[in-house]
């Protein structure tokens, strides 16, 4: 019995959370499944006979389906009057043919017709329910006397068993109730006890005033019981709690689950400000005012001011690292953009032909090497503009085709020294996107560049892009090295690369991913990373069309990339 109450509880819907009206659920239930079984021997035992093999298969199969899909609806739906109605009416019909084949009002399966009323009432525990029962009762007689009149068949002695089975599961199940009532939760209530001893308790009237105090207010407040009566309580709460205490009494006092809030309260021997916290508790007592319970909470007050100040560090930390980026990297662009500009200049000539081809040769690497760092610089330039929250998004409409062909031509010499092929996959019904045009750009370049550098000599790399609704998604694809799944956590913190041989031969720092992940961030789009190792990478992204809900002509703070994914969500492929 206890397993198919286990299972019965199991199948109650999760939506009901009262605890009576899921002890009704699990009863209804339990007595649907278990009632074909009972109906299902006395069936067998007296119709096999007259209706032969197969209908009386054909019975007891339609007993058990159509009893089983009322404990279904009842399981699925939370709803309970049509799964008691189908299940009534299911075992009153079938009670009557067991007993009009038995012969009639003196066959000993008689008892199973009169389960109907009582089975109505250990459910629901009412007399409506009772009443119910008694109905389908008596339906259930006038059948049988419609089949067999006030015939009575002979007693047979086999036909007890079935009775004496149902009746001693229904002893089984009333025997809890025969047993002294114990004390379930020993533990619990020790705790409880425990509980109170380190609170002090507070009787509330209606108006909030205090009626009376538990003795522990000396050792807790250091405070005399006679300064917390009336509006001790309240007039000691730190003003900006108050609006929250009252708000949680008004909810206790109106019948509510209890309701719990912190408190500071003004006590003598306080440090700091002189208040200390306490956790209060209020719930409504059987005369409908309200009690508060306030156990000490400064060690969490600790805490969480070791937090803040942990936080603010932290805050501090990435300032000051943003603006130590920022301040290097521009003391590097001017030297920088001097070396580039001289290199251009002998290379072209300008001050005269070079002597010879080696000259030629090394110059070409000091503006590769200068062009290279330049790159780097101003990459760590616009991350640490996102991370700091100073990057500004200047919206402007454009047509997004357009943006893919610019950033497709600025990339193919890169492809075509790699014979690496660059297609594109646009749907025809792209538009215009109301988004940053250099961002959008840079967001293209840095995914095309990384897809081409990771991608073997004859590979492909594709750029597509479609319009579903309000939002444009594109993405691009490669058919390269791939990720390792033990990478993808890292992906898209500033200075990540994914190590292995392949990678190593390439150099990168591991920026542009980060800067993808900002910018996107920015414009209130998604980010998602699919990858297999050995098979390729898709980089997809999902833009509004329309902008940013935000304003677009205020710089916004996008959190450092390495404290988290929350801004791109990257999974491997299955």
């Amino acid at each position: 019995m206890s397993r198919l109450a286990d299972i019965s509880a199991r199948l109650v819907h999760p939506a009901i959370v009262d605890a009576a009206e899921r002890d009704v659920h699990r009863r209804l239930i339990g007595v649907l499944l278990a009632a074909p079984f009972f109906l299902a021997a006395a069936a067998a035992q007296v119709l096999f006979d007259d209706l032969g093999a197969g209908r009386t298969l054909a019975l007891v199969s339609a007993t058990f389906g159509l009893s089983w899909l009322a404990a279904l609806i009842a399981a699925s739906t939370a709803h309970d009057r049509l799964s008691a109605g189908l299940g009534l009416a299911v075992t009153a019909a079938a009670s009557a043919a067991v007993v009009a084949g038995a012969g009639g009002f003196g066959s000993p399966l008689m008892l199973l017709a009169f389960a109907l009323p009582l089975e109505a009432a250990w459910i629901y525990r009412s007399r409506n329910a009772a009443i119910g029962g008694l109905c389908a009762l008596g339906a259930a007689l006038s059948a049988v006397y419609a089949a067999t009149g006030l015939l009575e068949g002979s007693v047979d002695a086999a036909q007890w068993l079935v009775p004496l089975a149902y009746a001693g599961a229904l002893v089984l199940r009333l025997v809890p109730f025969a047993q002294p009532v114990r004390d379930e939760q020993p533990q619990a209530k020790v705790l409880g006890d425990l509980l109170l001893a380190s609170s002090v308790v507070f009787e509330l009237d209606k108006g909030g005033d205090v009626r009376s105090v538990s003795g522990r207010a000396a050792d807790l407040f250091g405070l005399s019981e006679g300064l917390l009566h009336g509006p001790g309580l309240f007039d000691r709460i730190h003003v900006s709690d108050r609006v929250h205490f009252l708000c949680a009494l008004a909810d206790a006092r109106a019948g509510l689950r209890p309701a719990a809030v912190d408190v500071r309260l003004r006590v003598p021997g306080a440090s700091g400000d002189g208040f200390r916290l306490f956790a209060a508790e209020l719930v409504q007592t059987a005369s409908g005012d309200a009690m508060a319970i306030l156990r000490d909470r400064s060690d969490v007050a600790g805490l969480r001011q070791a937090l803040v100040d942990a936080e603010d560090k932290a805050a501090e930390l990435d300032v000051a690292k943003s603006r130590f980026l920022a301040g290097v990297s521009h003391e590097l662009r001017t030297p920088l953009n001097a070396i580039i500009g001289f290199s251009d200049m002998l290379l072209h000539g300008v001050t005269g032909p070079l002597p010879d081809a080696q000259q030629q040769e090394y110059i070409e690497l000091i503006r590769e090497s200068g062009n290279h760092l330049l790159e780097v610089v101003n990459s760590v330039l616009d991350v640490s503009k996102v991370e700091s929250g100073a990057y500004t998004i200047h919206a402007e409409p454009f047509r997004f085709a357009e943006a893919v062909a610019m950033s497709r031509s600025m990339m193919e010499l890169q492809a075509a020294r790699k014979s690496v092929t660059i297609e594109q996959d646009l749907a025809a019904n792209l538009g215009e996107i109301h988004a940053d045009r250099r961002a959008v750009h840079q967001i293209l370049i840095n995914l095309v560049s990384n897809a081409v550098k990771f991608t073997p000599s004859g590979g492909k790399v594709t750029i597509g892009a479609k319009r579903l609704g309000t939002r444009l998604h594109f993405w691009v694809s490669d058919n390269g090295i791939g990720i390792a799944e033990a990478d993808m956590d890292r992906l898209g913190q500033p200075f990540m690369q994914v190590q292995n041989d392949y990678t190593r031969q390439f150099e990168g720092t591991g920026l542009g991913l980060s800067l993808v992940k900002g910018l996107v961030a920015l414009h209130d789009g998604t980010m998602s990373i699919e990858s297999a190792l050995g098979e390729g990478t898709t980089v997809s992204i999902s833009l509004p069309v329309f902008g940013p809900k935000r304003r677009s002509d205020r710089p916004r703070h996008i959190a450092s990339s390495s404290h988290g994914e929350d801004d791109a969500a990257i999974r491997k492929a299955g």
